[in-house]
């Protein structure tokens, strides 16, 4: 009976011990998920702070774009444009225009014609999308143009 006897404590020894080692693995599982849990915290902390500082990084942008733009309208605005003198000329006596009066006449309005060419118009300013978009098209026309096609 020794040997039953011997048998039984080492039995009950093995279950003490599969008891443990489930014990063991589910305070290691649990372990392992509060590790995760809290490494997940700690991500999104860490993108939290990131994103308030990117935030604030913007908002400082749109200030300093705000600024540069008021400053910009401040610097056009039609207030400061002087405004062209008027000249008032006699009115001419209306007659029959000789022929060299007719071809001076011309020479003048073709004269005039080269005076507006040489007229420079203001624009109102564009935005920078739509800068970037004209300038891609520019780009694009360039480059067909460029382009030699031998066949």
């Amino acid at each position: 009976m020794d040997t039953s006897r011997e048998l039984e404590e080492l039995q009950n020894r093995r279950a003490r011990l599969e008891e443990e080692s489930r014990s063991l693995n589910d305070e290691q599982k649990s372990l392992e998920d509060r590790a995760k849990l809290l490494e997940e915290k700690i991500a999104i902390e860490e993108l939290t702070r990131n994103n308030k500082a990117t935030r604030e990084e913007i908002s400082q942008l749109e200030s300093a774009i705000k600024t540069l733009e008021n400053k910009l309208v401040g610097c056009f605005q039609p207030s400061e444009v002087p405004a062209p003198m008027k000249e008032t000329l006699p009115e001419p006596e209306v007659t029959e225009p000789t022929e060299e009066e007719t071809t001076s006449e011309l020479a003048d309005a073709t004269e005039s014609q080269e005076e507006q060419e040489d007229i420079v118009t203001v624009a109102e300013f564009e935005s920078p999308t739509e800068q970037q978009e004209e300038f891609g098209n520019d780009l694009k026309i360039r480059s067909d143009k460029k382009k030699r096609k031998f066949f």
